[in-house]
């Protein structure tokens, strides 16, 4: 399979449900982030239309974050699904992590999950978004000074005040999905899951299986660092998360890049990307399983979306995992102060 330029897949891919209870979605979802924030500066109009291309390849699910840009990654969606055809709008889902907090030099000082937090997030949002609903609304981390269950349980509220459809989580352990799960239906788990990160394998993602729980999946790529275009030599643009992020320091940077060296030599032979090689080893992983992509371009988009044309069977999905085997990434997915944060970790 080659990669194509265009944005609209060959055939229908077929969708799939975030959980028991949850949407039915298109098997990728477009990760909004970097349209606004941690990546260095991004093109406003360039990221509306890679919006408006997702939407009319197919793509439902628009994840963002209420401190993406302090608000701005809200508004850009809004601006795109304003600027959309009626039918396209309509079809759009949001996927909102709320909590973080916030400083005006751009820093983070952790998380609210009080429930009266909660209420105050979501009229911000809505009111960004120019929605009157969310689709998906989960706290992006958990706040250790607030039992999950009450976090949850304010969410349930906004459910039943028509004012959310579902809840999700992100990254949480397995203790404390069982727990959120005991206390409301939860659709979905936002978590990074890729061939460099595979951590959710031993116990997340079972655990998350048997209580019907879907997964969106970040980090598909890891940041860039696996996508083929990552280059040795890459000056890092002022303020990217990436210039502080173990995996893209020194050595560190070297290793994970023989990696994908060994990956491009995989996809190579069977006619795809790098990117559509890792995209498509996540896709493969489970119908429970969505994929979110970062594509701030519409050609990175493209890219993005040929993997899901391309068929891998046990053989090609074997070389995949040879090629970057479990645990062969070199440092953190974060830096330690972030790492801290995640309950998923603990």
């Amino acid at each position: 399979m080659t990669s194509h330029t265009s944005t609209t897949p060959a055939t229908p891919a077929p969708a799939r449900t975030l959980g028991r209870t949850g949407p039915t979605v298109f098997p990728l979802g477009l990760g909004c982030m970097g349209m606004s924030a941690l990546y260095g500066e991004a093109d406003r109009t360039e990221s509306v239309a890679t919006i408006h291309a997702a939407l009319e390849a197919g793509v439902t699910l628009l994840d963002t974050g209420d401190f993406y840009g302090m608000g701005h990654n809200e508004l850009l969606i809004n601006e795109a699904l304003r600027t959309a055809p009626a039918a396209l709008r309509e079809q759009a889902l949001t996927s909102v992590k709320f909590g973080a907090l916030r400083t005006v030099e751009g820093g983070f000082t952790g998380y609210d999950g009080r429930p009266e937090a909660v209420k105050n997030f979501l009229a911000y949002s809505l009111q960004r978004l120019g929605r009157d609903h969310v689709d998906v609304y989960r706290i992006a981390r958990v706040d250790p000074q607030v039992p999950i269950e009450e976090t949850v349980g304010a969410i349930a509220e906004a459910v039943q005040a028509g004012h959310v459809r579902h809840i999700g989580l992100s990254e949480v352990g397995a203790d404390s999905l069982r727990r959120a799960a005991a206390t409301a239906p939860i659709a979905d788990l936002q978590i990074e899951y890729s061939l460099v990160s595979r951590g959710i394998e031993e116990e997340i993602l079972p655990t998350a299986r048997e209580l019907g729980i879907g997964v969106t999946a970040y980090g598909v790529l890891s940041r860039g660092l696996i996508s083929g275009h990552f280059t040795r030599d890459r000056l890092l643009a002022p303020g990217d998360f990436r210039g502080m992020s173990p995996r893209f320091q020194g050595d560190n940077l070297h290793r994970n890049l023989d990696l994908v060296e060994a990956l491009r030599k995989v996809a190579e032979g069977r006619g795809i990307t790098v990117a559509q090689a890792a995209i498509a080893w996540v896709l493969s992983r489970g119908e429970d399983i969505v994929p979110l992509i970062g594509a701030r371009r519409r050609d990175r988009l493209a890219e993005a979306l040929g993997a899901l044309e391309a068929t891998l069977d046990a053989a090609d999905l074997a070389a995949i995992e040879a090629a970057v085997p479990v645990g062969a990434a070199a440092g953190e997915r974060y830096p330690a102060a972030q790492m801290a944060h995640l309950d998923s970790e603990h």
